[in-house]
């Protein structure tokens, strides 16, 4: 009784702190617990579901107000025989992804593993095999960092209360009102709690969650609807170090999230909270799609993607880049060559993205360039994005570089501070700026890369 009075004090105590007290921690073992994330810099998500058989878009259900009946034809006919997760391990580890996330339940409440808790699991398909087991196995394996998403809308379970996203619900608000009187929201609460518990327990160390989504105000759900401080309560208590995103319709706290997660757009500059730079991922598709779309053809050019992933790290964040494996468990063809591309690249410059971040402020961004920096290294890098003739002007840089060269093949850059002057040639330039004397002919890479070593 005693314990139970002390710790109900604590309770009270820190919640007057504004911070429950199992989710307590200081800034300095956040930074800690977060460091291998902030290093690491690119992941892939991966969304991968019964959607892909109907292949036009993992919304499918929702956008076309497919019934449950009419949408059980692709759970009967799901069966990846060419499901191959160590080809899809190699192939992230080829492009230099480090960490990541995929889909073991999207928004149609179909499972990826052998839940006991649903009928609606790929163990029930023609495939009858836990897809989640070896893709964790094989990524692990590879030395790449192992995240979840997990769905809080789920469309299939009879508790899930119809609501204006719903693709199932009556049409009118009264009808809602009334077939959500059959619907127990306590019940689904719990089923999400115990879902997240066997996906953080039955799969060794779970690096990344990424729970997904809020949308309170009317006929919407929120933080009260998922009970979001008890089910962030069982994922701390079952992996403390776990990283989780701010999904969950905690915002106003400081201890609901781990980082923010704009999705299929660059933020400015990087996000802060209250005037605070905080830590962020982007997610992003290779097209207009998460799930596999087969005729799908906005596909973004391999130097979009790399160019999207150093503007990322130039500003501080990671970027989730997507991959929608084909039903048959393959990754689509156009896919595999983007990654081949940022593979390339990443051979060469993954220096300038592994370990670095924004770069100090009194660093002036070169035109038509990116900046990224890595503070343990005091190496700044320069994207280049439109090759220059001859030299590129770095204003305020003197004194303040030891060594240039680029980083594809470490090859020596010459740098002056002096202008240029001549009867036909006159270089504009301020007393401390630097000139780097560049060859004529642009390097034979997506986005050259000047390392600058400084003083």
């Amino acid at each position: 009784l005693g314990l139970s009075f002390f710790l109900s004090i604590q309770e009270k105590v820190s919640a007057q702190n504004d911070t429950p007290l199992w989710a307590k921690e200081t800034p300095e073992q956040k930074t800690k617990r977060m460091q291998w994330w902030t290093h690491d810099r690119f992941g892939m998500f991966i969304h991968w579901g019964i959607y892909a058989l109907p292949a036009r878009h993992e919304w499918v259900k929702n956008r076309e107000r497919i019934s449950d009946e009419a949408y059980q034809t692709y759970f009967n006919h799901f069966n990846p025989d060419l499901y191959n997760p160590e080809e899809w391990a190699a192939k992230a580890k080829a492009a230099g992804v480090k960490y990541v996330v995929i889909t073991t339940k999207h928004h149609d409440g179909f499972c990826l593993w052998d839940s006991k808790y649903t009928d609606f699991k790929v163990t029930n398909t023609p495939y009858k095999k836990d897809l989640i087991r070896p893709f964790v196995e094989a990524f692990r394996n590879a030395g790449i960092q192992i995240g979840f998403y997990y769905s809080l809308i789920d469309w299939h379970h009879p508790d899930f209360p119809y609501d204006r996203m719903h693709p199932n619900a009556p049409q009118t608000k009264e009808e809602r009102v009334k077939a959500n009187e059959k619907r127990d929201l306590k019940k689904y609460q719990q089923y999400m709690k115990d879902q997240l518990t066997e996906l953080l327990t039955q799969y060794g160390q779970i690096d990344e969650l990424f729970l997904d989504f809020s949308y309170p105000g009317e006929e919407g759900k929120g933080h009260e609807d998922w009970d979001a401080e008890g089910l962030l309560k069982v994922i701390r208590k079952l992996q403390p170090q776990i990283l989780v995103d701010n999904r969950l319709d905690l915002d106003d706290t400081t201890w609901g999230w781990d980082f923010v997660t704009p999705e299929q757009f660059m933020p400015q500059e990087w996000p802060t909270v209250n005037g605070v730079r905080v830590p962020w991922e982007t997610c992003q598709t290779f097209s207009g799609s998460w799930g596999y779309y087969r005729d799908e053809y906005t596909w973004k050019s391999p130097h979009q993607l790399v160019v999207m992933l150093i503007e990322t790290v130039s500003k501080g964040g990671n970027l989730l880049l997507n991959v929608g494996p084909t039903a048959r468990g393959v990754f689509d063809d156009r896919a595999d060559e983007r990654l081949s591309a940022i593979g390339r690249w990443m051979k060469f410059h993954s220096r300038s993205i592994y370990g670095c971040t924004q770069a100090p402020d009194d660093f002036k961004v070169p035109q038509n360039c990116f900046l990224t920096y890595n503070p343990e290294t005091k190496r700044l890098y320069i994207h280049v994005l439109e090759w220059p003739f001859k030299s590129l002007n770095l204003p305020g840089y003197k004194g303040r570089i030891k060594y240039a060269q680029l980083l594809n093949d470490d090859s020596e850059i010459q740098f002056r501070t002096q202008a240029v002057k001549g009867s036909h040639t006159t270089e504009s330039t301020g007393e401390d700026d630097v000139i780097l004397s560049l060859p004529v002919e642009r390097p034979d890479v997506e986005v050259p890369v000047i390392e600058l070593i400084l003083n």
